[in-house]
């Protein structure tokens, strides 16, 4: 039972990060209705900023506010810059913008901090909490953040006039339209918002995976897994998505001789097939139904 406890625990707490990497993809989603393939890729290169600040001297929670602000920034001019002439373009178009950024970020990262793996500080440590086995301070600490992080993205959502409008422009751009929301301004905050999400989900995760330009690659796997389950068109289900995936994987990984790391990701993969067969919106997303 113990050993239950513990693999359900640390999978909440690694499906905390797939949470966020899921929401991220959520909200670019319903902004442009295409995943980002280069959620990862932004989400790695705001980290090796975050590590850069804290080289410099920078401390820790200082270089996380500052990356916020410098990845949500970026967030907006890569929509600006690259997605606002797409709109109108192919699908085609747009995946290959995508991998085009995928490919960009991932060689800048590699020239300008190179290849090699660098360590990345956790803030919470790596001690038990409150002297449990069961989880560490770092784990405790990824599901407070991300905690803390829903709650004020509900609140956001829920009762603010930007929130709102956001919520407007991607649910029904024209009807927006026609009481006055900026559509395009409100898809490139919500740009914004998803590279800032995703790189709170880089900060997290690589005291664990170390960082490097291809550390999000898995993750990011993880993150369309989630995505797809809790349903593409619900933030709150990505979310949900993102913790049944997390304690998924450790799970199976732990109960099913012969299941370890090398095929961790193929049952992700798997997943997201199964899911597309049986619930192709996923558990909490909604059906799309245009007049023609």
């Amino acid at each position: 039972m113990e050993l239950f406890t513990n693999q359900v625990l640390a999978g909440i707490a690694t499906g905390a990060i797939y949470a966020c990497m899921a929401l991220a993809v959520v909200m670019i989603y319903q902004a442009i209705d295409h995943l980002n393939f280069a959620q990862g890729e932004m989400a790695m290169f705001s980290t090796f900023i975050a590590w850069q600040l804290m080289q410099w001297g920078v401390p820790y929670w200082i270089a996380f506010l500052l990356t916020l602000a410098i990845s949500f920034a970026g967030g907006i001019v890569i929509e600006r810059a690259l997605f606002k002439p797409l709109a109108n373009a192919p699908i085609l178009t747009h995946v290959a913008g995508f991998i085009a950024l995928f490919a960009i970020l991932n060689s800048v990262a590699g020239l300008t901090w190179d290849f090699t793996i660098k360590q990345f500080p956790s803030p919470f440590g790596s001690k038990p909490f409150l002297g449990s086995q069961l989880i560490s301070t770092h784990q405790a600490g990824m599901i407070g953040i991300t905690a803390l992080l829903l709650t004020l993205l509900y609140i956001f959502f829920r009762y603010t006039r930007i929130g709102l409008a956001m919520r407007a422009a991607a649910s029904v751009p024209e009807s927006a339209r026609l009481v006055g929301v900026n559509v395009g301004w409100m898809i490139a905050l919500g740009w914004g918002m998803a590279a800032a999400i995703g790189s709170i989900a880089g900060m997290l995760i690589a005291p664990i995976v170390f960082l490097e330009p291809n550390m999000m690659g898995g993750v990011l796997l993880y993150g369309f897994a989630s995505a797809v389950l809790g349903g593409l068109t619900s933030p709150f289900g990505a979310v949900i998505g993102g913790f049944l995936v997390g304690v998924f994987e450790n799970l199976v990984g732990t109960y099913i001789p012969g299941v370890g790391n090398e095929l961790k990701l193929p049952i992700a993969l798997a997943l997201i097939i199964t899911v597309l067969v049986v619930k192709p919106n996923g558990l909490f997303g909604r059906s799309v139904v245009q007049r023609v």
